[in-house]
């Protein structure tokens, strides 16, 4: 069998040549179609079984499908950008700069190098494994691809490894958000004939001003809040009828978030008035984790760390964030999230990524994904 290292240089060209190609394929959430295509297309041209599921997630099961105690690894295929036309993608110096390109194209082919690893040394899993190249992580996407996962294979999986972010950190914790899309309502009419008439920009914004004002929960952790956009209004001379804002709330805290969602119902009722009608929708919602068995939790998180200390000579701080890794992590299973590259400018379109850092990343994957489960 060809030693990992030197496996990674013969085929580094291939990895990043890949990886320049994928990035540039748009994948909003919920219109991965196209990279889902070529994945599956590059998977089934090099000899290996997939299926697209209806979430949109590529699975390549290695004796899962019909087993339990699967060990899962994912990487997601959208990013968080809405294009739908190619993506830029250029290289400077020993960066590769494009939307969406570590945020989470890097980690999806550095699964495809994993698979490929794993055909051309004939490796054999002696556990049950699968790898899933999943949809909708980002935003609006609410995590419907690991959730379809993990409704697909209720009860047999036994852990989960999201590779995302970067090699610097584990995330070991869920942090759960609610994201709401409220729209106020008024008469509105001319700037100057109904002058007087209630905006909905203006009660919008006061509904803002609340929200910055209210106090955060007495527990234990880390609750933030956050108005994202404002939208309304016709044009500068009339007074808007309607206007709409997304908000959000998170917590790495079960209690936060429900002192959250109480305090946000209540100064929303208060806001409701005879000259504004409100109208909230819940258009997202992330799980804190459950009550997780922490011999196994733990025992994977040395795995992970012990991984990437391995390939990288650091130790990963451990930290907590809102990944796929939240669902399993809602359902009891053990999951972690970490990535394989090194970068920054995550959800700008700025993003980039360290290119030697690809073969320090895909390392740390294989000697945690080869380590744990192929002969």
């Amino acid at each position: 069998m060809t030693s990992v290292n030197k496996w990674i240089e013969m085929h580094f060209d291939e990895q990043l040549e890949l990886l320049k190609t994928l990035a540039a394929i748009p994948a909003p959430s919920g219109e991965e179609d196209r990279r889902v295509e070529f994945i599956v297309h590059w998977l089934r041209e090099r000899g290996f079984e997939c299926r697209v599921d209806e979430a949109k997630n590529v699975i390549v099961p290695f004796f899962a499908e019909a087993d339990s105690d699967i060990s899962c690894y994912i990487a997601h295929t959208d990013v968080v950008f809405p294009d739908t036309v190619p993506l830029p993608v250029r290289m400077e110096g020993d960066r590769l700069h494009a939307p969406g390109v570590g945020d989470d194209t890097a980690n999806v082919v550095a699964i495809l190098m994993m698979l490929l690893y794993i055909k051309e040394n004939g490796l054999k899993p002696n556990s049950p494994i699968m790898f899933a190249l999943n949809s909708c992580e980002e935003g609006l996407g609410n995590l419907k691809g690991i959730r379809q996962i993990m409704k697909d294979h209720a009860g047999r999986i036994k852990q989960v490894v999201s590779f995302d972010c970067d090699l610097n950190a584990v995330c070991v914790k869920a942090v759960g958000s609610e994201r709401w899309r409220i729209t106020a309502h008024t008469a509105g009419g001319h700037s100057f004939d109904a002058f007087g008439n209630p905006n909905a920009i203006h009660h919008i914004a006061r509904l803002v001003a609340k929200l910055y004002e209210q106090s955060l929960p007495p527990y234990e952790g880390k609750t933030t809040y956050n108005v994202g956009t404002i939208n309304g209004g016709t044009s500068v001379n009339t007074i808007a009828q309607s206007c709409e804002m997304l908000y959000e709330y998170r917590s790495d805290n079960a209690e936060s978030l429900a002192y959250m969602r109480e305090s946000f119902n209540k100064l929303l009722s208060e806001e409701n008035c005879d000259q504004a009608r409100f109208e909230a929708e819940l258009i997202g919602e992330r799980p804190c984790g459950s009550k997780v068995d922490e011999a196994a939790l733990n025992a994977l998180i040395e795995r992970c760390s012990d991984a990437i200390q391995a390939a990288t000579g650091n130790c990963p701080a451990l930290g907590a964030g809102s990944t796929d890794a939240n669902i399993p992590l809602s359902l009891g299973v053990p999951a972690v999230t970490f990535g394989l590259m090194k970068g920054g400018g995550a959800h700008t379109r700025e993003e980039w990524l360290d290119i030697p850092s690809l073969k320090l990343g895909l390392e740390a994957g294989l000697q945690l994904v080869i380590g744990g489960h192929f002969e």
